[in-house]
């Protein structure tokens, strides 16, 4: 059962029991982003982010044949589908300094970003992010926003269902 937001500041969880539940968000998200929009997975090696970050840019029309990895070593990738996407990894980075050299700030003016291990970086990235928080144990993903903007995303993205629930 899907229940609206309490106070717009709230979170979202969504069981991952399986990878079609992975999928299913993916497709859910796809459904609510838009062009600026940033969103910031985080979770543990293996939870699952680069996984969620293809199902959602399949859903948004980026074709089989394209390969979506983790650009944990080219830093950025870019795809075409239904929006224009930067998906990005910064795990290697070490600090905000470094940041500013891939373009992802801007990138935001006319692109989707997607960026792994970003949570330190979310106001070097202009702030107002979709935060994933993904869990291995049990399997689950937290979502919450850091902005107005963002906070619309995640009322949206509640509204959508999944069996997603309000968290505290």
């Amino acid at each position: 059962m899907t229940r609206a937001l309490a106070g717009g500041g709230g979170a979202v969880e969504v069981p991952l029991p399986t990878r079609r539940a992975t999928r299913e968000l993916g497709r859910a998200l796809a459904r609510v982003l838009r062009p600026g929009d940033l969103v910031v997975m985080s979770g543990a090696l293996g939870a699952g982010k680069t996984f969620l970050t293809r199902a959602t840019c399949r859903a948004l029309g980026v074709p089989a044949r394209v390969p979506i990895t983790s650009p944990t070593f080219t830093l950025v990738q870019e795809h075409a589908g239904a929006l224009a996407i930067a998906h990005a990894d910064l795990y290697r980075l070490s600090g905000p300094a470094e940041l500013r050299h891939l373009g992802l700030r801007e990138a935001r003016d006319s692109r989707l970003v997607i960026v792994e291990w970003g949570e330190p970086y979310v106001e070097a990235l202009g702030g107002d992010a979709v935060l994933v928080r993904l869990e291995a144990h049990p399997r689950r993903a937290t979502v919450s926003a850091t902005g107005r903007g963002a906070e619309a995303t995640v009322t949206a993205l509640a509204a959508l269902g999944l069996g997603v629930e309000p968290s505290r």
